[in-house]
Protein backbone atom coordinates (compact mmCIF):
# COMPACT_ATOMS: atom_id res chain seq x y z
CA UNK A 1 0.00 0.00 0.00
CA UNK A 2 3.15 2.36 1.08
CA UNK A 3 4.31 1.65 -2.14
CA UNK A 4 1.60 2.66 -4.07
CA UNK A 5 1.27 5.67 -2.56
CA UNK A 6 4.88 6.36 -3.20
CA UNK A 7 4.03 5.55 -6.84
CA UNK A 8 1.04 7.74 -7.44
CA UNK A 9 2.53 10.41 -5.58
CA UNK A 10 5.57 10.00 -7.79
CA UNK A 11 3.33 10.26 -11.01
CA UNK A 12 1.11 13.83 -9.44
CA UNK A 13 4.70 15.12 -9.06
CA UNK A 14 5.56 14.22 -12.73
CA UNK A 15 2.60 15.62 -14.01
CA UNK A 16 2.67 18.67 -12.04
CA UNK A 17 6.62 19.01 -13.12
CA UNK A 18 5.41 18.89 -16.71
CA UNK A 19 2.65 21.51 -16.76
CA UNK A 20 5.06 23.59 -15.22
CA UNK A 21 7.79 22.78 -17.50
CA UNK A 22 5.77 23.20 -20.53
CA UNK A 23 4.26 26.71 -19.42
CA UNK A 24 8.26 28.02 -18.28
CA UNK A 25 9.08 26.78 -22.42
CA UNK A 26 5.88 28.39 -23.27
CA UNK A 27 6.64 31.71 -22.02
CA UNK A 28 10.41 31.88 -21.77
CA UNK A 29 11.11 31.39 -25.54
CA UNK A 30 14.93 30.83 -27.19
CA UNK A 31 16.46 34.45 -27.61
CA UNK A 32 13.92 35.92 -29.75
CA UNK A 33 15.43 39.62 -30.44
CA UNK A 34 16.55 39.86 -33.90
CA UNK A 35 19.89 40.79 -34.98
CA UNK A 36 21.72 41.74 -38.22
CA UNK A 37 25.21 41.84 -38.65
CA UNK A 38 24.85 44.49 -41.05
CA UNK A 39 25.96 48.34 -40.56
CA UNK A 40 23.62 50.45 -40.99
CA UNK A 41 22.87 54.00 -41.66
CA UNK A 42 20.69 55.35 -39.16
CA UNK A 43 20.90 59.04 -40.14
CA UNK A 44 19.68 57.95 -43.66
CA UNK A 45 18.12 60.99 -45.18
CA UNK A 46 14.64 59.61 -45.04
CA UNK A 47 13.75 58.81 -41.17
CA UNK A 48 10.40 57.52 -41.66
CA UNK A 49 12.06 54.40 -43.19
CA UNK A 50 14.59 54.04 -40.57
CA UNK A 51 11.57 53.80 -37.87
CA UNK A 52 10.17 51.65 -40.79
CA UNK A 53 12.83 49.18 -40.08
CA UNK A 54 12.72 49.52 -36.44
CA UNK A 55 8.95 48.61 -36.44
CA UNK A 56 9.41 46.15 -38.47
CA UNK A 57 12.02 44.36 -36.39
CA UNK A 58 9.52 45.30 -33.28
CA UNK A 59 6.62 43.26 -35.43
CA UNK A 60 9.07 40.04 -36.06
CA UNK A 61 10.12 39.69 -32.64
CA UNK A 62 6.59 39.54 -31.50
CA UNK A 63 5.46 37.20 -33.94
CA UNK A 64 8.24 34.88 -33.23
CA UNK A 65 7.26 35.09 -29.44
CA UNK A 66 3.37 34.77 -30.17
CA UNK A 67 4.20 31.75 -32.49
CA UNK A 68 5.99 30.22 -29.53
CA UNK A 69 3.91 30.84 -26.54
CA UNK A 70 1.07 30.75 -28.25
CA UNK A 71 1.30 27.37 -30.97
CA UNK A 72 4.82 26.39 -29.61
CA UNK A 73 6.47 26.48 -33.08
CA UNK A 74 9.88 28.28 -33.63
CA UNK A 75 9.20 30.08 -36.77
CA UNK A 76 13.24 30.56 -37.39
CA UNK A 77 14.06 26.72 -36.96
CA UNK A 78 10.81 24.73 -37.24
CA UNK A 79 10.71 21.62 -35.86
CA UNK A 80 7.34 19.87 -37.58
CA UNK A 81 6.06 19.89 -41.53
CA UNK A 82 2.04 20.83 -40.39
CA UNK A 83 0.22 22.72 -42.38
CA UNK A 84 -0.04 25.08 -39.49
CA UNK A 85 3.92 25.48 -39.03
CA UNK A 86 3.85 25.95 -42.77
CA UNK A 87 1.61 28.99 -42.39
CA UNK A 88 3.34 30.64 -39.17
CA UNK A 89 6.94 30.09 -41.04
CA UNK A 90 5.88 31.58 -44.49
CA UNK A 91 4.91 34.81 -42.02
CA UNK A 92 7.83 34.88 -40.51
CA UNK A 93 9.50 34.74 -43.74
CA UNK A 94 7.28 37.62 -45.13
CA UNK A 95 8.35 39.63 -42.44
CA UNK A 96 11.72 39.08 -42.63
CA UNK A 97 11.61 39.91 -46.52
CA UNK A 98 10.57 43.75 -45.47
CA UNK A 99 13.44 44.06 -42.57
CA UNK A 100 16.25 43.06 -45.35
CA UNK A 101 14.92 45.40 -47.84
CA UNK A 102 15.39 47.88 -45.26
CA UNK A 103 18.62 46.84 -44.03
CA UNK A 104 20.15 46.38 -48.12
CA UNK A 105 19.20 50.28 -48.36
CA UNK A 106 20.19 51.36 -45.34
CA UNK A 107 23.36 49.57 -45.92
CA UNK A 108 23.79 50.70 -49.16
CA UNK A 109 23.40 54.74 -47.86
CA UNK A 110 25.90 53.95 -45.18
CA UNK A 111 28.86 52.75 -47.56
CA UNK A 112 28.36 55.99 -49.87
CA UNK A 113 28.57 58.04 -46.94
CA UNK A 114 31.92 56.09 -45.81
CA UNK A 115 33.24 56.98 -49.54
CA UNK A 116 32.25 60.74 -48.86
CA UNK A 117 28.90 61.43 -50.05
CA UNK A 118 26.07 63.70 -47.96
CA UNK A 119 22.42 62.58 -47.24
CA UNK A 120 21.27 64.72 -50.04
CA UNK A 121 24.04 63.07 -52.63
CA UNK A 122 22.87 59.53 -51.43
CA UNK A 123 18.88 61.15 -51.72
CA UNK A 124 20.37 62.25 -55.85
CA UNK A 125 21.62 59.15 -56.95
CA UNK A 126 18.37 56.96 -55.28
CA UNK A 127 16.05 59.35 -57.34
CA UNK A 128 17.66 58.61 -60.02
CA UNK A 129 18.53 55.13 -60.14
CA UNK A 130 22.09 55.71 -60.40
CA UNK A 131 24.87 53.69 -59.28
CA UNK A 132 28.24 55.36 -57.63
CA UNK A 133 29.89 54.99 -60.64
CA UNK A 134 27.31 57.00 -63.08
CA UNK A 135 26.82 59.75 -60.33
CA UNK A 136 30.54 60.58 -59.84
CA UNK A 137 30.36 60.59 -64.14
CA UNK A 138 27.54 63.14 -64.14
CA UNK A 139 29.15 64.86 -61.41
CA UNK A 140 32.57 65.14 -63.90
CA UNK A 141 30.24 65.91 -66.58
CA UNK A 142 28.24 68.67 -65.04
CA UNK A 143 31.70 70.28 -64.52
CA UNK A 144 32.56 70.30 -67.92
CA UNK A 145 28.97 71.40 -69.05
CA UNK A 146 30.21 74.39 -66.85
CA UNK A 147 32.86 74.96 -68.68
CA UNK A 148 31.26 75.36 -71.85
CA UNK A 149 30.23 78.42 -72.87
CA UNK A 150 27.49 78.40 -76.05
CA UNK A 151 28.36 82.41 -76.50
CA UNK A 152 31.69 81.79 -76.74
CA UNK A 153 32.55 81.20 -80.14
CA UNK A 154 35.69 78.85 -80.65
CA UNK A 155 37.70 78.81 -83.94
CA UNK A 156 41.19 76.64 -85.53
CA UNK A 157 44.17 78.62 -82.99
CA UNK A 158 41.31 79.53 -79.98
CA UNK A 159 43.16 77.90 -76.75
CA UNK A 160 40.03 76.84 -73.64
CA UNK A 161 39.63 74.72 -70.72
CA UNK A 162 36.73 73.09 -72.43
CA UNK A 163 39.29 71.96 -75.66
CA UNK A 164 41.32 70.31 -72.93
CA UNK A 165 38.43 68.36 -71.33
CA UNK A 166 37.47 67.55 -74.65
CA UNK A 167 40.47 66.52 -76.17
CA UNK A 168 41.32 64.21 -72.97
CA UNK A 169 38.07 62.43 -73.69
CA UNK A 170 39.04 62.11 -77.33
CA UNK A 171 41.99 60.06 -76.15
CA UNK A 172 40.35 58.06 -74.11
CA UNK A 173 38.27 57.47 -77.07
CA UNK A 174 41.04 56.31 -79.04
CA UNK A 175 41.46 59.26 -81.13
CA UNK A 176 45.33 59.91 -81.50
CA UNK A 177 45.17 63.96 -81.22
CA UNK A 178 47.63 66.49 -78.76
CA UNK A 179 46.51 67.03 -75.40
CA UNK A 180 47.25 71.05 -75.25
CA UNK A 181 43.75 72.51 -74.95
CA UNK A 182 44.65 74.32 -78.87
CA UNK A 183 41.57 74.07 -80.65
CA UNK A 184 43.73 72.86 -84.28
CA UNK A 185 42.60 71.13 -87.29
CA UNK A 186 43.49 67.69 -86.17
CA UNK A 187 40.87 68.20 -82.78
CA UNK A 188 38.16 69.51 -85.09
CA UNK A 189 38.48 66.32 -86.88
CA UNK A 190 38.70 64.01 -84.36
CA UNK A 191 35.45 65.88 -82.57
CA UNK A 192 33.67 65.46 -86.97
CA UNK A 193 34.74 61.52 -86.66
CA UNK A 194 33.04 61.40 -83.50
CA UNK A 195 30.03 62.87 -84.28
CA UNK A 196 29.75 61.04 -87.55
CA UNK A 197 30.22 58.18 -85.41
CA UNK A 198 27.53 58.73 -83.19
CA UNK A 199 25.12 60.23 -85.89
CA UNK A 200 25.33 63.85 -84.99
CA UNK A 201 25.70 67.03 -86.70
CA UNK A 202 29.23 66.67 -88.04
CA UNK A 203 31.02 69.72 -88.29
CA UNK A 204 33.53 69.37 -86.22
CA UNK A 205 32.42 72.06 -83.27
CA UNK A 206 32.06 71.29 -79.86
CA UNK A 207 27.97 71.96 -78.77
CA UNK A 208 26.12 70.58 -75.94
CA UNK A 209 24.22 67.64 -77.63
CA UNK A 210 28.19 66.41 -78.80
CA UNK A 211 29.54 67.13 -75.16
CA UNK A 212 26.58 64.70 -73.50
CA UNK A 213 27.36 62.21 -75.92
CA UNK A 214 31.08 62.08 -75.42
CA UNK A 215 31.02 61.95 -71.90
CA UNK A 216 28.28 59.64 -71.20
Amino acid sequence: MKQLIIFILLIIAGLVGYVKYSQYKRYNSPEINYKTAKNLDVAYYNQELVLNYYQAVSNLDGYVMLQWSANEIDVRTPEEDTNKTKIAVDGYAKKLAKIKYYETILENSLQLKEKGLSNKEVQFIEENGLDLDSYNKKLNFDKIKNLFDPKVNLYKGEKNAIIYEVQKRLIVLGYKIQKDGVYRIETLEAIKKFEEKNDLLADGFIDVLTLEFMFQ
